[in-house]
């Protein structure tokens, strides 16, 4: 949830699920977040977005990505290794947002220079407790770059 002070943020979900993407927008409107959430479906979409291609021409860039791995088209890691080595990207934080528990895909994203690692819960509650608490840390705590 945003504070008083804080100022509503833009962010960009890549992910394919459908059912995930209702969570999220769910988790989004029970917390009353103010963030503008904008998603895309997969790895291919989420880099058109990023660099404003096609239909994302006029597409406002995020202030955070919550990013999914396993995505179609494009990969989830590919797609955080492609906006970590991208000089006018790499400062918008990166939450993987993931069914994964890996601990081979947990070190190879924070290897990519994720700056969050979070295993999506199953239960309703304990998701839209997730997602408040990446909003309040992103959104309260944490000073975000200027937009570029």
């Amino acid at each position: 949830m945003t504070s008083a002070a804080a100022q509503p943020i833009t962010v960009l979900l890549v992910e394919d699920d459908p059912g995930d993407e209702l969570m999220t927008r769910e988790a989004f409107e029970h917390n009353k977040v103010g963030n503008a959430l904008h998603v895309v479906r997969d790895g291919a979409e989420a880099l058109d977005y990023l660099y404003r291609r096609g239909d994302h021409a006029a597409a406002p860039r995020p202030d955070l990505i919550l990013l999914d791995l396993n995505l179609p088209k494009r990969d989830g890691r590919e797609v955080l290794e492609e906006i970590k080595s991208h000089p006018d990207l790499a400062a918008i934080p990166v939450v993987v947002l993931t069914t994964s528990s890996a601990e081979e895909d947990i070190l190879r994203s924070y290897r990519l220079h994720a700056n969050a690692y979070v295993t999506k819960p199953v239960d309703f509650d304990q998701f839209i407790n997730a997602i408040r608490q990446i909003d309040d840390f992103f959104v309260t705590v944490v000073r975000l770059p200027a937009q570029q």
